[in-house]
């Protein structure tokens, strides 16, 4: 059952015990799985897989649910599970991905939040945190309007890609549809990218074509400098 609970979590913590006098050791995974991909905490299990089985797992749930009430924000969408291994307890809590990033930890006088990186919570750089807090108000990057104007700036080279995948010139119209600007004439971050010659320097855009109306048909990816 082991292999099993490991196989279905993307991502995957082992805890030999619910740590409740020091439960940053595992609140921090809490935090990573939310701001990510999800994943699970196994308690009653050692790292070499070994099930060495919890004393008490109802009142270890209970501590479980009640840590990350006090010490997780926002509270992230979990489920707590028990499950009997070589005749032993233990407690699978999987935490499943969430909207409003960042989730932090945030108790001991600190307020931080985690990601996953190869198979440890680490605490979120400013790049990644700040790509969390536009995540949680569904924003992007891209979206962000720039300050810088649409009348500035050419697009020949957008225009000529345009032209070739479509067989159609491209409208002025499009440049509002495909929000590169907005109705003040202002370039988004997307825009500002797609000109000519892009204002933000030393970037690279990454580009992914799908084939058909899902991602079943496939793709290709083109990159690119977007900056001379």
């Amino acid at each position: 059952m082991i292999d099993r609970l490991i196989a279905e979590a993307t991502e995957c913590d082992f805890k030999v015990a619910v740590e409740t006098k020091k439960p940053k050791s595992w609140l921090k995974s809490v935090s990573a799985f939310a701001n990510g991909v999800g994943g699970s905490l196994i308690f009653g299990i050692d790292d070499s897989k070994n099930v060495v089985g919890l004393a008490d797992p109802q009142v270890e749930a209970e501590a479980i649910s009640r840590l990350i009430k006090e010490r997780i924000t926002p509270y992230p969408n979990f489920i707590l599970k028990p499950e009997h291994e070589n005749e032993k307890d233990i407690l699978v809590l999987t935490v499943f991905p969430g909207r409003t990033t960042p989730y932090y930890y945030k108790a001991d006088g600190v307020r931080e939040a985690y990601i996953r990186l190869g198979n440890e919570s680490v605490v979120a750089p400013d790049h990644v945190l700040n790509r969390l807090l536009l995540k949680g108000m569904n924003l992007s990057y891209d979206s962000l309007l720039s300050s810088y104007d649409f009348q500035d700036y050419s697009f020949s080279k957008l225009r000529e890609r345009y032209k070739a995948w479509t067989g159609n010139s491209m409208d002025e119209k499009l440049f509002d549809s495909f929000e590169i600007r907005d109705e003040t004439g202002k370039l988004t971050n997307a825009g500002a990218l797609l000109a000519d010659d892009s204002p933000i320097r030393n970037s690279r855009l990454f580009c992914t074509r799908w084939g058909g109306l899902d991602k079943s048909g496939g793709w290709d990816t083109w990159n690119g400098r977007a900056a001379a």
